[in-house]
Formats: C-alpha cells, structure tokens, sequence
C-alpha cells in the first residue's frame, strides 16, 4: 500500500508545516494487516520519504530504527481494531491548555460536537517510555485523541486524513479557548 505510506508522509509533513511539531518531533504510523509502518527514530518531516518508514509487526520485537514510540503506536492497533493511524503531535495551544493535568472540555461550538472532553495522561517523564503504551492506547480505544501532560497529543483513527482533522481541530479549539482565557482575563 504505497498509497497509505504517502499519505502518511504528506501528513506527518503538514503537521510541521502547520506548527504542530518542529523539525524533528512527533511520529506517526499507518497499519497495513499484520504490521504497520512508522516513522523513523529523529525523523526530519522535511526530508522524510516513504522509503524511511520502517516496518513493525504487530507482534515479536520493534527494530532499532523504528519510533521511540513504535511500541506505544502497537498497543494502540492491538487495542483498538478501528485504528488504522495513529499521530503524535507537539501542538503548542494543545499541551498549554492542557498543563493542569485535567482534562480538558471545549467551550467553542465545533469543539463541543466533536469532543465531549480530551483525557489527559498524568505520566511521570522517568516513566513514559514503560507507562505510555499501556495508557494511551486504552485512552484512545474509546476517544480520538488523549494528551500526555507536557508531552503532547495522540491521535487515531480509521484514516489518515480523520486523525490529521482530530489533531488540527483539537490545537483550534484549545487555541480558541486560550485565547478565551486571555480576554477575560482583561
């Protein structure tokens, strides 16, 4: 399916090119049956291809190469049969509306139809690597997206295209409702 390995390139690109990650942060993943493909360890969405995605199983062990978080992205899809991408982005208004550790409800209209709430994860950084796969992935087997407090945000869906909407529409309505805060604040 070179079509989705594309896809998820252009995808994980617009989410730098939009200022949801810098240079070399975030992952994202694409599942294929019995595997999926993810992006690389220090990946540059600049300059990544199709060719640097690296391949892992669903099950047996991760190759070197593959995301810091190729392990969280396979609890995922075993999790949750319905997925078939997962992506993590940086989006700045998304961790700062969501440093309390609460989780968060949006207050603007589009907001409120697509996110009854977004959970936020409360994972020790010493911790993440061993606790994250295991949380997020039980978090997104009944949401769209969750938050790792601090870290970032997690998407999935049963496309590319609709975990890239989840992101975005996310990092607008935590903009939106930031923006909120400062005006009456006023």
């Amino acid at each position: 399916m070179s079509n989705s390995k594309n896809e998820l390139v252009q995808h994980y690109r617009w989410l730098r090119q939009f200022g949801l990650n810098d240079s070399h942060s975030g992952n994202a993943s694409v599942r294929e049956a019995d595997h999926f493909w993810v992006t690389p360890t220090g990946a540059c969405a600049d300059t990544l291809t199709e060719n640097d995605l690296v391949k892992v199983s669903l099950q047996g062990d991760i190759p070197k190469d593959a995301s810091l978080d190729a392990a969280l992205h396979r609890a995922v899809y075993t999790r949750n049969d319905t997925a078939q991408c997962v992506l993590h982005s940086h989006g700045p208004y998304s961790i700062t509306m969501t440093m309390d550790g609460k989780d968060f409800t949006p207050i603007d209209f589009e907001g409120q139809y697509y996110f009854s709430h977004i959970p936020v994860l409360n994972i020790a950084f010493d911790d993440y690597l061993e606790q994250s796969p295991h949380q997020v992935a039980r978090s997104l087997a009944t949401n769209k997206v969750c938050v790792v407090r601090g870290h970032g945000v997690y998407a999935q869906a049963p496309g590319i295209n609709l975990a890239y909407k989840w992101t975005t529409t996310f990092e607008h309505v935590a903009q939106i409702a930031y923006l909120s805060q400062q005006r009456n604040a006023h």
